[in-house]
Order: structure tokens, then sequence, then C-alpha cells
């Protein structure tokens, strides 16, 4: 049986494979609304882009919502860990 693995949000996994677009979606839902403590904003533009890579058009418009209540600066963050998350996975 799969297992998704959330200890860490950077080390998502499921079923031992790296998670799709689907679980990358979903952890920045979480991200977005505080699933899981204070909601940030940064974090879940981080999700939603790396889902948006991987396919997930939800994704895409997820992000596009939530950059119009953050700053330069906060999407440029979001962005660079995007892109290290990417390197790394």
């Amino acid at each position: 049986m799969a297992r998704l693995d959330l200890g860490s949000p950077d080390l998502a996994i499921m079923g031992g494979q790296p998670a799709g677009p689907d679980i990358l979606l979903q952890m920045g839902l979480d991200c977005a609304c505080g699933r899981h403590g204070a909601a940030d904003l940064v974090a879940a533009h981080k999700w939603f882009n790396i889902a948006a890579v991987k396919g997930s058009q939800d994704a895409v418009r997820y992000r596009k919502e939530i950059s119009s209540e953050m700053t330069r600066s906060e999407i440029a963050d979001a962005q660079r860990a995007a892109r290290e998350w990417l390197s790394l996975h």
C-alpha cells in the first residue's frame, strides 16, 4: 500500500516515489489555507509552482490567485525555493 510521508513536506514520498502533481497541489492547498498551522503563501506558491511544472493546470490557477496577495519579494522567494526543490528532486 502506498503511503504519503509528509513529516517534512520537502521529502514528500508516495510509495517510495517522488510525489506527483496531485500530491504537490494538495501540499500547496494545505499551506495556503493553514491546514498544518499558519497559512504560508510563499510555501503554497512554491508547491503550486512545482505541481504546475509537473502538469497540474489547477496549480497554475491557484498560483495565479495567491500571487495577487503576495509581494514581489515573496513571489521571488517562492520561485527560488521551487527551483531549489526541483534541482534536488
